[in-house]
């Protein structure tokens, strides 16, 4: 038997171990609740001049205005992703429910990046937790993402495979966030004004905000828990380690190749990558890294199995190596770019630390944005919004 004393010892000594995982997962979680707080007002913003711009612009056009690859029809797509501005599942669906309607597949693959690397909501939260340079560097470096794809499209895709994805999309497998992607409620008669201001806008606009929020809370959920843990339990010595910091030449270099690599098994998508992100900055990753692992939200393993679904294996190959070499380039260009205008912030400071909620300008914005927020979810229950999700789902 064990002496009461060595019990006692060991009870003691297992309790301490107990409140130790117990304040680390509570240090974490507070962390993971601080940066909510910080991004929630910006969330709210960025969704609702979302939701307006998809209540008065219509989808319906987009298969006309998207008949081939040209730098016209490229520039259309990113405009009408920028617009329609889905979380990464919903873009996904939607650029193949173009493809199937007969839109050119580049223009689609187009239109999908730029619905979730060129939108409001994106830069609002980027500029908020990390500063208006990796801002500039996103809105910058899409296009420039965009003209990638396109030319190693033009190389490497043969008239054979896109038949072969057209003939695997028309079976309609399911992936996820269908009906979000082909949901349209768009006002388009009067003027721009006109339309925002009337009641069947106001209606619209109410049903895609709350669809929205809907379509990427667990992703936004989720990458506030990993971002909150790796903040609290990764020592500053494994980033710096782990992205050459002490090697500046090699991690400009290896900070593009390994951003989308971490992305990829991070399952983290959409804006819930930005808080992620925020963590791997101040842990050393370099400039383009940053930029290359938040473009890098539609190759993550989900979707890597949605785009299998949706039109084959070997197209998804192509889709996936043609995505990571324009996300890691044009995010090394970026860099390059922006160490010559002297515009890379040499302050690792993301606001990701901040352990405690105070009376400031950001709980102040905070409680005036989710007045808004709640207005527009009443809108949404009173106009038949829990009917249409159903119908949805």
């Amino acid at each position: 038997m064990i002496p009461a004393r060595e019990r006692e010892i060991s009870i003691a000594a297992n309790l301490k171990i107990d409140m130790n995982i117990s304040a680390e997962i509570g240090h974490a979680l507070r962390m993971a609740f601080a940066m909510f707080w910080e991004i929630l007002w910006p969330l709210i913003l960025g969704f609702g001049l979302s939701a307006v711009v998809q209540a008065v612009v219509s989808k319906s056009e987009m298969t006309r205005l998207l008949p081939n690859d040209s730098p016209k029809s490229l520039t259309i797509a990113c405009a009408l992703g920028a617009a329609s501005s889905s979380c990464s599942y919903a873009a996904v669906a939607l650029a193949r429910s173009i493809f199937r309607k007969g839109a050119d597949f580049t223009a689609a693959m187009a239109f999908e990046l730029a619905s979730t690397n060129l939108v409001a909501e994106l830069s609002i939260i980027i500029i908020v937790l990390m500063g208006w340079q990796f801002a500039a560097a996103e809105f910058l470096g899409g296009p420039l993402m965009v003209v990638f794809v396109a030319l190693l499209f033009r190389i490497f895709l043969s008239r054979r495979l896109v038949a072969e994805a057209r003939t695997q999309a028309d079976k309609g497998l399911k992936g996820k966030m269908e009906g979000h992607a082909e949901m349209d409620m768009s006002v388009t008669e009067g003027t721009f004004w006109k339309r925002i201001r009337s009641k069947e806008g106001f209606t619209a606009t109410s049903h895609y905000f709350v669809m929205d929020w809907l379509a990427v809370w667990k992703d936004i959920a989720g990458g506030l828990l990993i971002a909150g843990a790796l903040a609290a339990w990764v020592p500053k010595d494994f980033w710096k380690g782990f992205f050459l910091v002490s090697h500046p030449v090699a991690a400009k270099f290896w900070g593009p190749i390994i951003g989308p690599i971490v992305a990829v098994i991070s399952f983290v998508c959409s804006v819930g990558n930005i808080p992620l992100a925020a963590v791997l900055w101040n842990g050393g990753i370099s400039f383009g890294g940053v930029i290359a692992f938040i473009y890098a939200d539609l190759i993550v393993l989900p979707i890597i199995d949605i785009y299998r679904k949706y039109y084959g294996w070997k197209v998804t190959g192509l889709i996936v190596a043609i995505f990571y070499v324009a996300m890691a380039l044009s995010a090394l260009l970026i860099e390059f770019l922006f160490q010559l205008f002297g515009l890379i912030p040499y302050q690792r400071s993301a606001q990701i630390v901040e352990t405690s909620i105070s009376f400031n300008y950001t709980t102040i914005l905070n409680v005036i944005f989710l007045g808004i927020a709640l207005l527009l979810v009443f809108r949404f229950l009173k106009t038949g919004g829990p009917k249409m999700l159903a119908h949805m789902q």
